[in-house]
């Protein structure tokens, strides 16, 4: 998952199709890279189940998983709170000296 969201364009892609889906003609005619670049990265993403994508005739459409992204957020917001808990304690020890 971090890896997948690590890469800019991937990130840009995602935001792209979370809005609405897309080709993945249509998603390689907006960046300068080929079709087969964008492939790779819409890959990437479908293996982190951040997106997945359906045959509308001879197109592969890309949507975003929002429910993916729903947990992602919450382990992210799990983190925070358990360094924001450790930076707590640090505080008070130095507190205390």
């Amino acid at each position: 998952m971090f890896h997948a969201l690590a890469d800019a364009t991937r990130r840009d892609i995602l935001i792209r199709v979370i809005r609405a889906g897309q080709s993945v003609s249509e998603l390689a005619r907006l960046y300068p890279m080929s079709f087969a670049a964008v492939q790779k990265h819409v890959a990437v993403l479908e293996r982190a189940a951040l997106v997945s994508k359906t045959r509308r005739g001879r197109e592969q459409i890309v949507n975003g998983e929002v429910e993916t992204l729903r947990r992602v957020s919450l382990l992210l917001d799990a983190y925070a709170e358990i360094w924001r808990q450790r930076a707590d304690r640090i505080t008070a020890i130095l507190d205390e000296e």
